[in-house]
């Protein structure tokens, strides 16, 4: 698929193994795996925070292969989940990034440029979380009260 506001097509990306089965080396259980994700996420890391932990130190290839849910359902059962979802705070802080960098290079027609489709990348996906019900529908994206979003 092609980006969005480029012409090309990324080919260079890890992916995942084609056969969805369990690995027959792996030794632990949906519930241990499960009692991992509530640990993890009671110490403050956040849902691709935990999966990468889980790959990288316990070896845990798919959460969702073991458990048959993913970490964020888990999460959820557990009454774990933040407020703001994990993507739109990542928008939010590259916005106030560019912002604070913008006042310090006002002519920086790029970096104007990116926080144009930043903010526009943002009001799809609060339009999106509207519409499934993740945040309030009265929440309302404000580019001058950007901090107070962010936690």
């Amino acid at each position: 698929m092609a980006r969005m506001y480029s012409r090309s097509r990324g080919k260079s990306r890890s992916t995942k193994p084609v056969v969805k089965t369990v690995p027959s080396w792996l030794q632990y259980s949906g519930k241990e795996v499960e009692l991992l994700v509530v640990k993890l996420a009671k110490e403050g890391k956040n849902n691709s925070q935990i999966g990468l932990y889980l790959r990288d130190e316990y070896g845990i290839p798919d959460v969702k292969l073991i458990t048959k849910k993913s970490i964020s359902k888990i999460l959820a059962e557990k009454s774990l989940t933040k407020k703001m979802p994990e993507d739109l705070m990542a928008l939010l802080r590259k916005v106030l990034a560019v912002q604070t960098h913008l006042l310090e290079n006002k002519k920086d027609m790029p970096a104007k440029r990116g926080l144009q489709l930043t903010e526009s990348k943002i009001l799809r996906l609060v339009k999106y979380y509207k519409k499934t019900g993740r945040i309030d529908s009265n929440w309302n994206y404000n580019p001058n009260q950007i901090k107070m979003y962010i936690e």
